[in-house]
């Protein structure tokens, strides 16, 4: 059994459709990617699942349980933690302080402690900027704060949307290796991303979303030689 799966899921905002039955499968440990052009559906996916859009049609299943149109609280403590698009880190808060927001509902300082010390293995620039804040801090540092964040709740699926944004190449090829060491330790990866070059190269699997739609699916090895795609997104 997948440990998500979406099944024709419909999502509105207002009277605009912005998903048209979307389904797909998640296998635990896996790393799946969804690329798509932008205003496909994909953020809206993401959304979808964590509970910060609204299901209009279809279901959410998470490990065999529906979670369909749970609030976003709910979703993380079950396990899904979602990063969404543009970071949206605290940038009034230090990062010791961001981190600790990340697990507002952990008990035991001893366990916070723990789960920021993994976080700081991941991102050891975190720890030599435990007391700046979050605004203050480049680009590249601000998304490994927001992966940090989501990792205090100590997720075991990890929804991560579009994290190389207007990052360097140098920095994007840190946050990429920090995705496969993540999965190589048991975290499945739903991923979004603009590179689709690079995220199929780290997916087990892929999917096409356009206009709301799935219309391709297979490995990310397959999917990176399909003409179709070469043309659309790896040109």
């Amino acid at each position: 059994m997948p440990i998500l799966e979406l099944k024709n899921i419909e999502t509105y905002y207002g009277a605009i459709q912005a998903l048209r039955g979307i389904s797909l499968e998640v296998e635990q440990g896996e790393i799946v990617t969804l690329i798509g052009s932008n205003g496909a559906g994909k953020s809206t996916t993401l959304k979808s699942i964590s509970g910060l859009a609204k299901v209009k049609k279809g279901s959410i299943i998470y490990k065999e349980k529906d979670i369909t149109n749970k609030p976003p609280h709910e979703t993380t403590l079950l396990g899904l933690s979602h990063v969404p698009e543009g970071r949206r880190i605290f940038s009034q808060l230090t990062v010791k302080e961001n981190l600790i927001m990340g697990a507002y509902s952990v008990k035991g300082k001893d366990v916070i402690q723990e789960r920021m010390e993994m976080v700081f293995n991941y991102f050891p620039k975190l720890k030599e900027r435990l007391n700046q804040k979050g605004g203050t801090m480049s680009g590249g540092e601000q998304q490994m704060l927001a992966i940090g964040r989501a990792l205090m709740m100590n997720p075991e699926v990890l929804m991560l949307d579009e994290p190389s944004m207007g990052l360097a190449p140098i920095i994007v090829e840190q946050i990429f290796e920090i995705i496969l060491q993540l999965n190589s330790m048991g975290i499945t990866v739903l991923l979004i991303e603009q590179n689709a070059y690079q995220a199929l190269s780290i997916a087990h699997r892929g999917y096409v979303i356009q206009n709301g739609e799935i219309v391709l699916s297979g490995k990310g090895t397959d999917l990176i030689e399909n003409e179709q795609i070469k043309e659309a997104y790896l040109a």
